[in-house]
């Protein structure tokens, strides 16, 4: 038996710690969990990111300044 061709340097990672579910059809694998509702925005006023669930980009300091006026 011959020993496997490594690179050097490379650490050795088994098929499994890469997809442990590669091996079972679609329809047997785990689904992902749904993303909850928050969302990931940018206020357009002083270009905060932030997540929000809320239907404005405003972020709160940007709305109480009375930037909603404006944009």
């Amino acid at each position: 038996m011959t020993p496997p061709n490594h690179t050097k340097g490379q650490p050795v990672q088994c098929a499994c710690m890469t997809d442990a579910f590669a091996a079972l059809p679609p329809e047997l694998r785990p689904r992902p969990k749904k993303k909850s509702s928050l969302r990931k925005v940018t206020c357009p006023g002083c270009g905060l990111v932030y997540w929000t669930n809320r239907e404005t980009d405003l972020c709160m300091e940007c709305e109480k300044k009375g930037l909603a006026a404006r944009t």
